[in-house]
């Protein structure tokens, strides 16, 4: 009897190690093939602004890394419209073949759903999601000349600020509108702008007074002299500009105006992501994820960002996803409908 379950356990051992060998070479084979599929392809790395502007110097930078790893030549193409929300449409509908992925700046994209926008048509729940490059505090710069050097300077009487957006919920606007409600400012919001940089250059010829900014180009326009920074829009400074308070350390808030900034803030933990088309087969799927971590994980990559202050602190496809599913999980229809009036005045 002993002898009998002896040999039926050896069986049964020999059959396991059978089938997670026969598992581990039809992965392995399913890895050769997705990298047989990427060899010599053009990929498109979509970017949904202008050239010039943070996104877009970021997919620059990341290109030629991504294409080594896929054995493919990796395009940047800059496709305009809506804040990136047209091309973040075309993603999620596209042919799911995987040569197409997109940098996206989470806190729009999040809010365009969340406010159920009639140009949104994606899902940022289901597209795939390939990681975050990096999360990042916002800034809110005035042109070099402004009188504005403080929250308090803003808030007198006879100041106004003219804002520079791409549209409504573009990062810039949205931020711009929830900073002038919040802090009760008398604020212009002038949308149609390519990008922050169209938007920089509007304020160095004296047509726009005001950019609410990601920390990595603000500190551009900074350090070039094309603005100055008036304050840090979260809970703690930039690393990139930390002589510029924070706007709760400058503004003494009642409970109403800490909760509109502290929303804000809140969302900005998407931060840039990647994402692609969804329905990519799952062999193709995992390649490109591993080239992608393996691009943004890359010691050469790191350190050319630090140099250009385009920093990257890679985080997995699943935390992405995480980030935005609590994003839009959270917001009940009251709360959605209080920021709509505040994001979309006109709507």
């Amino acid at each position: 009897m002993r002898r009998r379950f002896s040999l039926m356990a050896l069986a049964a051992a020999a059959a396991a190690a059978l089938a997670c060998g026969q598992v581990q070479a039809q992965a392995q084979a399913q890895a050769q093939d997705a990298a047989a599929f990427y060899k010599g392809k053009t990929v498109r790395f979509v970017v949904g602004v202008g050239v010039g502007g943070g996104f877009d110097a970021y997919a620059r930078m990341i290109a030629p890394y991504l294409g080594r790893n896929l054995d493919a030549t990796v395009v940047v193409e800059n496709q305009l419209g809506a804040g990136g929300l047209v091309a973040l449409n075309r993603i999620s509908t596209a042919q799911p073949d995987g040569l197409q992925l997109m940098i996206v700046n989470g806190t729009p994209a999040a809010l365009g759903q969340l406010l159920d926008q009639q140009n949104v048509r994606y899902d940022l729940t289901k597209l795939e999601h390939l990681g975050v490059i990096a999360a990042y505090p916002w800034i809110w710069l005035v042109r070099k000349d402004s009188q504005v050097a403080s929250v308090a300077d803003a808030q007198k009487p006879d100041a106004r600020l003219r804002w520079g957006g791409v549209g409504p919920t573009d990062g810039p606007a949205d931020g711009a509108n929830i900073t002038c409600h919040a802090l009760k400012l008398n604020c212009q919001i002038v949308l149609g702008y390519k990008g922050s940089a169209d938007i920089a250059l509007a304020m160095e010829r004296g047509e726009m007074d005001a950019l609410y900014v990601s920390d990595s180009s603000a500190a551009q326009y900074v350090k070039s002299g094309a603005a100055r920074a008036v304050a840090a829009m979260g809970d703690k400074r930039s690393k990139l500009l930390p002589d510029t308070p924070t706007v709760f350390e400058q503004a003494k808030l009642d409970d109403e105006q800490r909760w509109w900034l502290e929303f804000r803030m809140s969302i900005n933990d998407l931060g840039r992501i990647l994402v692609t088309t969804p329905g990519v087969p799952a062999d193709r799927l995992a390649f490109l994820r591993e080239a992608v971590k393996k691009t943004l994980t890359d010691p050469a990559l790191i350190a050319e960002g630090e140099k250009t202050e385009r920093f990257v602190d890679f985080q997995e496809p699943e935390v992405a996803r995480n980030l935005a599913v609590k994003a839009l999980g959270g917001a009940t229809p009251e709360m959605r409908e209080k920021v709509r009036k505040v994001v979309l005045p006109n709507q």
